[in-house]
């Protein structure tokens, strides 16, 4: 911002001491009408977190994403690896979704959405205030010396950590390996599942660390995406920020005094609120989450010294600059456009998509065989993925020649949520064959009718 003429804050982060020490934040407990917002979203994002692995679809989960046996389902339907085309479509979508976001909104994902904000300032942090109390009774408690009250409050304040911790561990392998697979490993001895729960412990003990230790580190110099924002962000971008030409310059409030100054009374109210240490009147900066709780915290301000609100708000670099209202522009309504035909394209693909997924190849190394009455034999091996939850039965046909098609050893059913392997023999006169390779068309249908053609060469003696 150009109000800002030493840039030296940008040199340092809040969680580094000058000598390089660690430095441990205690943000102020927000509250105000934005953090009841952040609230119901909360509530919501972790009820779909805990309650989704747990709910099926007639027996089956409605979200899984086994990594294990690369089986996903997403709302019901099941995905393998075959359908890498919707998986790249969807990071693509993805990725633009993160662009398009960002520009509008800054690091609104961050602050409303991430796992790591919503475990860390609105589960987490929750239990540090109601154990350790508000911030000056941490920042107390945290350079007093190790007595009795001290021990109690760390012991119990870590152990609910881990505790939760192991909670947050249970349901995200619930939502890889699947409910029922997770109740075994907990319920079974040890012994038999000792992958399982040697997975349980690492999680448990990363989550732990993370959100007891690592804390807002995660956010300020591990998170990939806080660097991505320097390079996404423009001067329209809408993200929280501080109105200097109303709030500069700034001064404390003084009794009796008619004030000259600016709104700003310097009461670093928004700097004890933030959960990551920094002073938002310095302007926009890599650090900020966009979570709004300077926006609370300065309304609360503005309230008792009876000035209007939004100080601290939602604006654009240039909306603050020309005292503009925020509008969209052509690279925002861009992306909105190219997201929403992505998004489109993915939807009729997954409800378009065939229920099996068929691969017909040549036997490796095997030309063909001459046999009785003129017929040419051709052996081939073929895969079928079920991508349902029943059972498939199968025939084939031949489409464009007259001929016989063998199965090899099995009847064509396709289990559930698996696949098939077999080898099929196809024989075909060799009159009709004019050409050392020839085009042949096999359907394949189940009780529905047709469910796909598979097209293959078929090779006989040429003229």
């Amino acid at each position: 911002m150009a109000i800002i003429e030493s840039k030296e804050f940008r040199d340092s982060i809040s969680t580094v001491s000058k000598t390089g020490e660690r430095v441990w934040l205690h943000p102020k407990k927000p509250k105000g009408k934005w953090h009841n917002r952040r609230w119901a979203v909360t509530l919501f994002l972790l009820a779909f977190m805990f309650g989704m692995p747990f709910i099926e679809v007639d027996g089956h989960p409605f979200f899984l994403f086994n990594l294990v046996e690369r089986k996903f389902i997403l709302f019901g339907m099941i995905f393998w690896p075959q359908d890498f085309h919707l998986f790249a479509l969807a990071f693509i979508t993805g990725v633009i979704s993160i662009v398009f976001f960002t520009v509008l909104y800054g690091r609104i994902f961050c602050g409303w959405l991430c796992p790591q904000t919503i475990f860390m300032e609105m589960v987490f942090r929750k239990v540090e205030y109601l154990i350790d109390g508000d911030y000056t009774q941490q920042r107390k408690l945290a350079n007093q010396e190790w007595n009795t009250e001290k021990i109690i409050k760390r012991t119990l304040k870590h152990g609910i950590f881990f505790g939760m911790a192991v909670l947050i561990s249970n349901t995200f392998l619930a939502w890889i390996i699947g409910k029922d697979e997770l109740f075994r490993i907990i319920s079974e001895p040890i012994s038999e599942h000792i992958i399982g729960f040697s997975a349980l412990l690492f999680f448990s003990g990363a989550f732990y660390w993370v959100f007891a230790w690592f804390r807002e580190q995660v956010c300020i110099i591990a998170c990939p995406y806080g660097r991505l924002q320097g390079v996404m962000l423009d001067q329209n971008s809408l993200v929280v920020a501080y109105d200097y030409k109303r709030g500069e310059k700034r001064a404390p409030l003084r009794k009796g005094v008619e004030r000259t100054e600016g709104d700003c009374i310097d009461c670093k109210q928004c700097v004890h609120v933030c959960p990551t240490g920094i002073d938002i009147r310095n302007g926009t900066q890599l650090e900020c989450v966009n979570c709004t709780a300077c926006i609370d915290a300065c309304d609360d301000i503005m309230e008792m010294i009876d000035k209007p609100k939004g100080l601290i708000g939602f604006y654009s670099e240039k909306g603050i600059k020309n005292g503009e209202k925020f509008k969209l522009t052509i690279r925002s309504l861009s992306y909105s456009l190219v997201l929403i035909a992505l998004m489109s394209v993915i939807t009729f693909f997954i409800f378009k998509r065939d229920k099996l997924e068929i691969t017909l190849l040549k036997e490796r190394g095997a030309s063909y065989t001459h046999l009785d009455k003129g017929y040419i034999r051709n052996m081939y091996k073929m895969n079928l993925i079920n991508k349902t939850f029943e059972e498939v039965p199968v025939t084939l046909k031949l489409e464009n020649k007259e001929g016989f098609i063998t199965i090899v050893g099995q009847n064509m059913v396709v289990p559930e949520q698996g696949s098939l392997n077999t080898s099929i023999a196809i024989d075909i006169l060799e009159k009709d064959l004019d050409i050392l390779k020839t085009e042949i068309k096999i359907g394949v249908y189940d009780e529905t009718g047709k469910l796909e053609t598979v097209k293959t060469n078929f090779l006989g003696p040429g003229l």
